[in-house]
């Protein structure tokens, strides 16, 4: 499956190219793209429908085993405090490195009358209540709202724990609901060499390799940034885990591959619940604490907020000292927890803080031409990010087996 993956990808740029070469002005060139996305937005929209039912079912079945609701609870508290840790860590990261870098500097923008293209509107602690607590969970099933997901599924797994005996037949029915689900899975993952190479030409085609070039210094920049995150984040693999973080990096490859040609971490989510299940982690602790790493845990998207908006402020020489940047960093480490299934959400968040700290929202537009191949990486980041986290947890809960080579439980 890697092998076709990155074949998919480097025919999908190949054709991206010929196609934006081909099409004589921008109409042409989107009506082109449209098409070709036809593929990747199948395998998304299929990808979606699957994410609800696998993400109640087996974390429902990973609860419902555990002995008691203080089991959930340390496993839950253990998960965030690796969260917070991780995400302090890669906003400061992008905070140092982009004053390092300085990629908006010598830009000279200048502030005009243009609002920011992307809306900031929900970004309250109203709209991060709403996020987290369903007021349904039929609707939060139909809106993917994965963490509303988790939280009911959390009381209905604690419920069935609390009562196993009347419990046996709805334990019995969702545990073979997960394993139906997982089949499912599999058939769709059979179309993602497709829709990589759908999602790779349509936005060669739209963007051109081009704006790579007018870009390259803010994108190659990022990326180094991106890079030295990676790094950062397998040495602590092999610090916390040791030789077997080496299967672990290597179990990653390919859900990190479709995160990156797919720009979606949710298109992930299946392949590395079934990876992980190999390391071996028990599906009592994956299949919880990567639904919370979703809304928690986007170590990519945190490094990219600190980066992105200092370098709009470098493009318009703007001036921000230390300890406004640290606030910055302080708002946007609570800010982007709210904004869980939220299209294109690091606009959001980026556009939110512009708006908050007094820097010109149509700085947005500076990057916004470029974001889908900056959303590659941090899709990426994301998924070596929350697999990390989950294998860090198991080891502390003490489920990882002694020998890898034998499977995990559950």
């Amino acid at each position: 499956m890697t092998t076709l993956i990155v074949i998919a990808m480097l025919l999908g740029i190949a054709v991206g190219a010929a196609a934006h070469s081909l099409g004589t002005d921008a109409v042409q060139q989107q009506a082109i793209a449209h098409y070709l996305s036809i593929g990747s937005t199948v395998f998304l929209r299929l990808i979606k429908m699957i994410i609800a039912p696998l993400v109640f079912s087996t974390l429902v079945v990973g609860i419902g085993r555990m002995s008691d609701a203080s089991s959930v609870g340390r496993v839950g508290a253990k998960a965030m405090i690796w969260f917070v840790g991780a995400s302090l860590f890669s906003l400061t990261l992008g905070m140092l490195l982009v004053n390092l870098f300085g990629p908006g500097i010598g830009m000279h923008r200048l502030q005009g009358a243009i609002t920011s293209p992307v809306a900031t509107s929900g970004m309250s602690l109203d709209s991060f209540v709403k996020h987290i607590v369903p007021d349904s969970v039929f609707r939060a099933m139909t809106d993917n709202e994965i963490l509303q997901i988790v939280v009911f599924s959390v009381f209905f797994g604690i419920a069935c724990a609390a009562a196993p005996d009347k419990a046996r037949v709805v334990m019995e029915w969702t545990e073979s609901l997960s394993h139906i689900i997982l089949r499912v899975t599999g058939y769709v993952m059979m179309l993602a060499p497709i829709a990589v190479f759908c999602a790779m030409a349509a936005t060669i085609t739209t963007n051109g390799l081009g704006v790579l070039i007018n870009y390259g210094k803010f994108m190659g920049e990022f990326y180094v940034a991106l890079f030295l995150l990676w790094c950062a984040l397998i040495a602590a693999a092999f610090l916390i885990l040791g030789r077997p973080a080496k299967r672990l990096i290597s179990l990653m490859r390919e859900p990190f591959l479709l995160a990156f040609s797919t720009a979606s971490s949710e298109a992930a989510y299946p392949v590395m619940l079934e990876q992980l299940s190999r390391f071996p982690i028990s599906r009592r602790i994956s299949s919880f604490v990567l639904p919370l790493g979703y809304s928690f845990n986007l170590d990519g998207t945190m490094m990219y907020c600190t980066f992105a908006s200092i370098f709009i402020a470098q493009a318009y020489d703007i001036s921000l000292p230390w300890s406004t940047q640290i606030v910055m960093l302080l708002t946007l480490m609570l800010t982007s927890k709210g904004v869980a299934g939220i299209p294109r959400a690091s606009l959001v968040v980026i556009a939110a803080t512009l708006s908050q700290f007094k820097l010109p929202e149509e700085g947005v537009l500076l990057i916004i031409g470029i974001d889908t191949f900056l959303d590659m990486g941090r899709s990426a980041t994301n998924v070596v990010g929350n697999s990390l986290a989950t294998a860090v947890v198991a080891k502390w809960e003490g489920q990882l087996p002694k020998n890898l080579a034998q499977p995990a439980e559950g």
